[in-house]
């Protein structure tokens, strides 16, 4: 049995609460609330009552933490940890400070934010963040509504050593061992058979015992009221995406292009699955919907209707995160450089000989680094990817509307002595500037292609060709 403390501060007194879980954190891990998080100071009492404000005065840290650790479990990727979080379902409108005329119109003071630099994350984190399939019946917030498959897993590392966040994509459809179970099933059953615990159990041994420090389970109906109340996210749909179920209850129908989602298309956007190619390319979307997500939480309209947006989704979601670790958590995001928000895709392949040929296994050869940066794991035996660039896999993708550049591109680089270049079909939003997409989470190459081509930015994330190391994604500026 492992401990779990929590720290509760009430009128100047701590009261310590316990509780109990078992399997999937060591002892080390659950007790990162003294050492993952320094806190050095509070909030003056004084605040809050000259702001004649009714709520606790731990409250309005949380409206800065909740959206952010929320938008990662909401199907995407760990807009994870940009701002906090809160999860009380059993509490009052009044007790949450949230009731009355005057909730519409209460702002987020500014003062609070000068505190927040008080907290810091003093070693690196890893927590799962599971988004959890509709459970039709149940009530939401309560136990049964978490308790489906996750359809979509996360692995979000904040590592203070190299100032990173950086997010593992865990396709559901990956083959792991559960205990008690026969033979191998999918990692997204693990919730629904032992809740997070259990699943924390699972990733961490499959990922090498990989630590797993806290978790967040969020349900799939928070993604629509949260996109709403944001008034939309604006994501590129790159081709028509039609889908209607056999009984009806749910279907998709998003046209291509640049367009603003509401709630219900966001969640049609990243729950599309094409055929022949398992969760993949819906873990390109998610990761897509996280960044527009996360630019539309900065903007200066949505920072005020944080109070707002916390009661609301407090009932969608569920986590283990102590009050002083999302102070952490949202101080450090809030200096992360944006070029250092990596995301990348567990390393696997299809096995199209299996019973089920949407099943999909890891395939660590070679991907040591990859396993160290993104989940902490050194292992001897796995050798970091020492291949030379040329002999990398490089996709090109036209989005210049210059149909000759792909040639032009391909031959300049099998001309410098590239062995595996390849043509993808072009991408359907015109772009000014050349992206060099980092699939594989090899940046040292990516910066070594730009240095060769004398342009292009990087972006590392699993936005390109899925077969490709490195994907060309061709703008107009080149010449």
């Amino acid at each position: 049995m492992v401990k779990q403390v929590t720290r509760i501060k009430n009128q100047g007194k701590s009261q310590r609460l316990g509780q109990s879980t078992e399997g999937g954190v060591t002892q080390q891990q659950a007790n990162v609330s003294s050492n993952l998080v320094e806190s050095v100071g509070s909030i003056p009492s004084q605040l809050y009552y000259r702001l004649g404000l009714a709520m606790p005065r731990w409250l309005f840290w949380l409206l800065t933490v909740v959206v952010g650790i929320t938008l990662s479990g909401l199907l995407v990727s760990t807009l994870a940890l940009w701002t906090p979080l809160w999860s009380d379902i059993d509490r009052t409108d009044e007790e949450l400070g949230m009731g009355g005329a005057d909730a519409e119109k209460m702002p987020l003071p500014g003062e609070i934010w000068n505190n927040i630099s008080q907290y810091k994350l003093t070693r690196p984190m890893n927590i799962l963040v599971m988004g959890i399939e509709p459970v039709r019946g149940a009530v939401n917030g309560s136990p049964e509504s978490f308790a489906a498959h996750s359809d979509t897993i996360l692995l979000v590392r904040l590592n203070p050593e190299d100032k990173t966040i950086r997010v593992l994509s865990i396709p559901r459809d990956t083959m792991i061992a559960i205990p008690e179970s026969k033979g191998l099933t999918k990692v997204s059953d693990a919730n629904a058979k032992g809740g997070p615990v259990l699943a924390a159990r699972v990733i961490s041994r499959t990922l090498s015992n990989a630590p797993i420090d806290r978790y967040i389970r969020i349900s799939t109906g928070g993604l629509r009221q949260l996109v709403d109340r944001l008034g939309g996210v604006e994501v590129f749909v790159p081709k028509p995406m039609e889908y209607k179920d056999s009984a009806g209850k749910f279907s998709i129908n998003l046209v291509s292009g640049w367009q603003t989602l509401n709630g219900e298309q966001a969640e049609q956007f990243v729950r599309y699955r094409e055929a022949k190619t398992g969760d993949l390319e819906r873990v390109q979307r998610q990761q897509a919907l996280l960044v527009a997500l996360r630019e539309r939480l900065f903007s200066p309209t949505v920072l005020p209707r944080l109070p707002q947006l916390v009661h609301i989704m407090g009932k969608y979601f569920d986590t283990n995160l102590k009050i002083e670790e999302m102070m952490a958590l949202v101080n450090f995001s809030l200096n992360l450089e944006r070029e250092n928000f990596q995301m990348t895709l567990l390393p696997g392949i299809f096995s199209r000989l299996s019973a089920d040929p949407d099943s999909y296994w890891l395939n660590l050869t070679g991907k040591g680094e990859l396993l160290n940066k993104y989940t902490g794991v050194n292992i001897g035996g796995l050798k970091p990817d020492v291949r030379p660039l040329p002999s990398l896999k490089i996709a090109i993708q036209n989005a210049s509307n210059q149909p000759q550049l792909t040639g032009k591109v391909i031959n300049s680089l099998k001309h410098k002595g590239f062995q595996k270049v390849y043509a993808v079909p072009d991408w359907p939003d015109w772009r000014s500037e050349t992206k060099i997409i980092v699939q594989k989470s090899n940046r040292q190459a990516a910066e070594k292609l730009r240095e060769l081509l004398g342009l292009g930015t990087i972006e590392v994330s699993s936005a390109g060709d899925l077969e490709s190391d490195l994907t060309i994604r061709i703008g107009k500026d080149w010449k």
